[in-house]
């Protein structure tokens, strides 16, 4: 029934840093989901080309073109070319790939030097903390974005994070503005965030889900191409066709109409739902 406290969203960041493994240093604000900051992104920087590593997440190179920005959507970093702003999702979305902190460090600090910015958006890396670079995010050049909603599912709760350096991420609670987040999500991300028992634990189940989903992706003949605990990537002939299918069976997986052959799978809810795939793949 009251806004939103600065004294709550206080406890919520305190929450998020230690979560992540962020520096007390580092700059960190809260925002009504990711895309939120991606949108304001655009405003807050000068002029400059954008990279992104690709393929990925379509709505980063969607809103810098938006914005009337260069962009260069590129397969590896060893492409960035003169490109000062480089957008990287790790793990990626849909394939999972990886890259190592080291590499991106280096990246990080290449585009500093000339006044660049890498944003590394970690919407996945809840499964894969060992890769995260939240832990860096006092040095200049760097901005992570984290997101809530994907590893909690509580994508509703419209929340997730900024992490960077102090005068950017001032400028991105700024541009905000005040009581950007709601009081519920405030409560439930401080709860869920400080439940670091719930957070080990959900993170072993999610593996042991994904492999009893690669055994059954596999079982009939479909391979795994890519992904992370939290989805599968796979590779087939006629993906469209078997597309309708499955949501004819009521089973909703993800296609790329630009990438055909692509399907992704989200891990099954509980036994009813993986054994519900296993039929309607038959």
């Amino acid at each position: 029934m009251r806004l939103p406290s600065s004294g709550a969203l206080a406890e919520l960041l305190t929450a998020a840093r230690t979560a992540y493994g962020i520096p007390p240093d580092a700059g960190l604000c809260a925002a009504p989901g990711t895309q939120a900051i991606l949108q304001a992104l655009p405003d807050m920087v000068g002029p400059a080309d954008i990279a992104v590593i690709s393929p990925t997440y379509g709505e980063h190179a969607h809103i810098w073109r938006q914005a009337g920005r260069a962009v260069s959507e590129i397969d590896s970093l060893d492409r960035i070319g003169d490109a000062r702003i480089v957008v990287i999702v790790n793990p990626n979305n849909p394939d999972g790939r990886l890259t190592k902190p080291g590499r991106l460090d280096d990246v990080r600090a290449d585009l500093a030097a000339k006044g660049g910015l890498l944003i590394v958006d970690e919407a996945f890396a809840d499964v894969a903390p060992d890769i995260s670079l939240a832990s860096r995010t006092a040095r200049e050049g760097l901005l992570v974005l984290r997101s809530f909603g994907k590893f909690f599912g509580l994508a509703g709760i419209r929340l997730g994070f900024a992490a960077g350096h102090g005068d950017l991420i001032q400028a991105l609670a700024a541009r905000l503005g005040p009581w950007a987040v709601s009081g519920p999500a405030i409560e439930i991300g401080t709860r869920a965030l400080g439940d670091s028992a719930w957070i080990e634990a959900t993170r072993a189940a999610l593996a042991v889900s994904r492999e009893r989903l690669d055994r059954i992706l596999l079982s009939h003949g479909f391979p795994i191409v890519g992904g992370t605990d939290l989805y599968r990537l796979i590779r087939c002939d006629g993906s469209h066709a078997q597309f309708q299918k499955l949501a004819d069976a009521g089973v909703l997986v993800r296609e790329f109409p630009d990438r055909p052959g692509w399907l992704r799978f989200g891990l099954p809810g509980g036994d009813p739902d993986f054994d519900r795939l296993d039929r309607s793949l038959d």
